[in-house]
């Protein structure tokens, strides 16, 4: 499963990621924060939107992420 950077409010098109929670390999569960994301109103943890297995990152700290843009890939989704 690929995972893409949600919606975080009205008018917010992008955040910067802070901070990953997760590294490749992890094993996360369902709503389990995976990384922080500072917009120009405020820093968000995002949740996980499945139980599974990370697989490969695909946004490096301190990037921008677009709505829209895949941030992680997930094997073993349920």
């Amino acid at each position: 499963m690929e995972f893409k950077l949600p919606e975080l409010g009205e008018g917010v098109h992008e955040g910067e990621l802070v901070k990953w929670l997760v590294k490749s390999g992890d094993a996360v569960k369902f709503d389990q924060p995976i990384c922080e994301i500072m917009t120009d109103k405020a820093t968000v943890e995002i949740p996980s939107p499945i139980q599974g297995k990370v697989s490969e990152l695909h946004v490096k700290e301190g990037q921008v992420v677009h709505v829209g843009q895949l941030m992680v890939s997930f094997d073993g989704a349920s």
